[in-house]
């Protein structure tokens, strides 16, 4: 059974999986405080003074903290990476744990009954997971044309979300967070050949 301290745990959560910097913190059950910004990029300068202006908001600071949440994507890989080594290092420094939070299980938490979860991409496509099966990739018309999909267009709830989930799952065990890829990124390997390194 959890303790009352696991009934009420203060967990920060945070996302950067698309062009927002955004953070919430939960407290017995309650969002207390929350920032959201608008940025395409510069969210690694960003992330860890907005923490910090939420904690502030609250009256705490890092050590009255349970738990980090942290959005793992689907989304844009600069700011999934930024976000997963941020809770990591967190984690680590002040000795909680760090839960993992994929975007479908957010955006689950919060869709209407009947809608899909969808979280858009590029080239109008959009990330989906019909239930019990991986995360998908697909076309926008194919995606709409398997049923109604629900897209969340502000980053607090957004976050908010992942606070909630992590409530769920911070006393349990869990592993370190880890970016979800559902594509290869963009970026491939130089195709020039490497320098002739010359023995002297």
């Amino acid at each position: 059974m959890p303790t009352q301290k696991h009934t009420e745990p203060k967990i920060l959560a945070f996302d950067t999986s698309a062009a927002h910097c955004a953070a919430s913190l939960l407290c017995g059950g309650q969002i207390v405080a929350s920032c959201d910004e608008a940025m395409s990029r510069g969210q690694a300068e960003r992330l860890m003074p907005l923490l910090e202006e939420v904690l502030k908001q609250a009256n705490l600071g890092w050590t009255d903290l349970d738990a980090i949440g942290v959005g793992i994507g689907p989304g844009n890989f600069t700011g999934i990476r930024i976000s997963v080594s941020a809770a990591r290092g967190l984690a680590l420094g002040l000795a909680i744990p760090a839960v993992g939070v994929s975007g479908f299980d957010a955006l689950a938490r919060i869709a209407p009954a009947g809608q899909m979860p969808a979280i858009p991409a590029t080239r109008d496509q959009v990330y989906v997971q019909a239930a019990a099966s991986t995360p998908r990739l697909v076309p926008r018309a194919e995606a709409e044309s398997v049923g109604t999909l629900f897209f969340c267009t502000k980053a607090a709830s957004h976050v908010e979300a992942i606070a909630r989930v992590a409530s769920e799952r911070w006393y349990v065990d869990q592993p370190n967070p880890a970016p979800l890829y559902v594509r290869p990124a963009d970026a491939a390997p130089s195709r020039d050949l490497p320098p002739v390194l010359l023995d002297g």
